[in-house]
């Protein structure tokens, strides 16, 4: 795994997912369980955040294992 965090194209997708669906995913869990104020949120900047980070994460992680993968002689 220390070779897929070493590439940085790796390692900027899964910032982007992370910080980029952590705020929806929080509200959604904590409403959930009920230390939200409102019980039926509908967060829309944290929505919009991740709407518009999830594919380039997924991208970025894609070709970062694709990468690392060429790197060491494997799989194109």
């Amino acid at each position: 795994m220390k070779k897929y965090f070493a590439d940085w194209v790796f390692s900027t997708g899964l910032a982007l997912l992370v910080l980029g669906n952590a705020p929806l995913v929080t509200i959604i869990l904590l409403a959930r369980i009920g230390l939200w104020p409102d019980p039926d949120p509908n967060p829309i900047g944290p929505g919009l955040l991740c709407f518009l980070t999830f594919w380039p994460g997924v991208i970025l992680l894609s070709l970062g294992v694709r990468r690392v993968r060429r790197r060491q002689g494997g799989h194109p």
